[in-house]
């Protein structure tokens, strides 16, 4: 009956498991069409959640298509370029990585460097990927098992690295919070344009993440020869953008 199927795949919608579900009889395999949803489901809202539902089921089936991953929620559906990097959101210009499920692109360091995560509170080390703990399942960059004191320069070499990125970050953010006030001043009578400070900011912001990013790259990078050019770049870069 009507009442029946009502409920049934109004549930279903609620526990987002429309997309494959099939007719309630357990010999019946066929599954419900959207026309026959929505001459069924009379709420506006259960139909939103179903055509939500369709959406991400059909982005989650394309490889050239992904969600934007800002932290601060975004609902723009990225079309990936093949290139390997990320492209700017055109809603809200957050740049995700296409290749990994870290949060946003991370040029220059690697998809792989980016999957050793420490946690900020327990210092817990697991991998991005399994989520399981990096050690000893995964490769230990940090200690040395033949030599003590090799593991500590490690350790120490690690710290040196970590604060390094941790300050670029809270000045990227830094950056970001400037822009917005310099946004809202621009915004009031008899106030000449802005834009050029604006800009600047935007590319303080791109400059701050490269740094930051750049700290996890060298740390990983066991090439002396092309760290020595790279080391070079980050300090000129460095440089300039605090001199920005």
């Amino acid at each position: 009956s009507q009442p029946c199927w009502s409920e049934y795949l109004t549930t279903r919608i609620e526990q987002n498991m429309v997309v494959n579900c099939t007719c309630p009889i357990s010999e019946c395999c066929a599954q419900p069409t959207t026309a026959f949803i929505c001459s069924i489901i009379s709420s506006k809202e259960i139909i939103a959640k179903y055509e939500k539902a369709l959406l991400r089921g059909y982005v989650e089936c394309c490889s050239n298509l992904t969600w934007c991953t800002n932290p601060q929620g975004c609902d723009q559906i990225l079309l990936k370029d093949g290139l390997g990097y990320g492209a700017a959101c055109s809603k809200c210009s957050w740049i995700s990585c296409f290749n990994c499920n870290f949060l946003e692109a991370h040029y220059p360091a690697s998809c792989s460097h980016m999957s050793h995560m420490t946690c900020a509170k327990c210092n817990h080390g697991f991998c991005w990927r399994c989520l399981k703990p990096w050690r000893p399942t995964h490769k230990d960059y940090y200690n040395c098992s033949a030599m003590v004191s090799k593991a500590a320069w490690q350790e120490k070499r690690f710290q040196d690295y970590n604060e390094r990125c941790t300050f670029h970050h809270h000045a990227r953010e830094f950056a970001m919070s400037l822009r917005n006030r310099v946004s809202s001043i621009s915004e009031m009578p008899k106030i000449r344009t802005l834009t050029f400070v604006l800009e600047a900011c935007k590319v303080l912001e791109q400059a701050r993440k490269v740094l930051a990013y750049s700290c996890v790259y060298s740390y990983y990078n066991q090439d002396t020869e092309s760290m020595d050019i790279v080391e070079q770049q980050t300090e000129s870069l460095e440089l300039h953008t605090n001199a920005l």
